[in-house]
């Protein structure tokens, strides 16, 4: 590991613990900041709910640290939009944003979808299939950015336990896609990203005075491609992660996984040339009556530009 990486962990890496919600609050109000939390959802019904739930009671009602929370709906087929309404979540169907560039699916799509819906000086992302959720993955994350103002963009780091419960069946840990695809690629490439415990997860923070000048990858490479660009647009030194305990969440399967592989492997392709590209396709094989048969699926290879470059976007805020 790089020296400076090594002097990075020291500085910038923290506990949830490290800042109460109370020392939060002051220092909200010290600086003036606003947050947004926003939850991209796709099928959620079962675990977005109690979310927003805990949310709202929390860091909206109990402490007002949170200004603004918006479920963003990619298109769910169950009660996702319903749930979360009615615990409290101002919902926002992706395709009512920016109407008039047709959405894509993916996760990255409808993150920075999100940034013309919403108003915050540090936005907050938070998966929304997380279960035994607690309000830490959001103090943690904003914390950093309200008591420093030289910090831009923090991550949360955590244990994901690959049982479907914390201290579930024994099976070790989840970020499988991490361990074999993103960490590599990050310590080869970018060895000063080495550092981050979790550079793939979907709970982080960041100014959007940031956010609206990154492109946005938009499928599953989207973390990686932020976290590299943020690298490239502030510095190290502007970025910092938080422990905030235990993921527990819904897994994937190994086929899922592997798409996900293919896209992220992609995004860091891009980073590292403009020229020339490998084709952008994965065949993944399943069992059929007559033996293994291919399915081929295109991997994810759009990316939106950064926000403030869309004209929708009002031009007060992105100043």
């Amino acid at each position: 590991m790089l020296e400076e990486v090594e002097r990075w962990l020291t500085r910038r890496s923290w506990s949830v613990a490290d800042r109460t919600v109370d020392q939060l609050l002051v220092a909200k109000a010290t600086c003036g900041s606003t947050v947004s939390v926003v939850l991209p959802a796709l099928d959620e019904e079962e675990t977005v709910g109690e979310i927003v739930s805990v949310i709202r009671r929390e860091l909206m009602e109990k402490a007002p640290l949170v200004d603004e929370l918006v479920v963003i709906d990619s298109g769910s087929a169950d009660r996702t939009a319903e749930v979360a309404a009615k615990a409290g979540a101002r919902v926002v169907h992706r395709d009512a944003i920016l109407p008039r560039l047709p959405a894509l699916p993916g996760k990255g799509e409808v993150l920075w979808r999100s940034l013309l819906v919403t108003s915050g000086d540090i936005v907050c992302f938070v998966d929304a299939d997380l279960r035994n959720f607690s309000a830490d993955f959001v103090s943690g994350t904003v914390g950093p950015l309200l008591t420093d103002q030289d910090v831009q963009f923090v991550k949360a780091m955590y244990d994901r336990p690959l049982g479907s419960e914390a201290g579930g069946p024994a099976g070790g840990q989840g970020g499988r896609v991490t361990e074999l695809v993103a960490r590599p690629l990050l310590n080869l490439h970018w060895p000063r990203l080495a550092g981050f415990v979790q550079p793939l997860g979907g709970e982080y923070a960041a100014r959007r005075s940031l956010l609206e000048r990154l492109p946005f990858p938009v499928g599953y490479g989207v973390e990686l491609g932020l976290l590299v660009d943020a690298l490239h647009t502030v510095g190290l030194d502007a970025l910092a992660q938080v422990d905030v305990g235990v993921r527990v969440h819904r897994h994937q399967d190994d086929r899922a996984l592997g798409r996900m592989a293919a896209a992220i492997y992609r995004t860091a392709q891009l980073r590292l040339s403009r020229a020339h590209l490998v084709r952008p396709e994965l065949t993944q094989f399943e069992r059929g009556a007559d033996g293994f048969v291919p399915r081929t699926h295109a991997v994810d290879t759009e990316e939106r530009p950064p926000v403030r470059e869309i004209s929708e976007y009002p031009a007060g805020r992105a100043a």
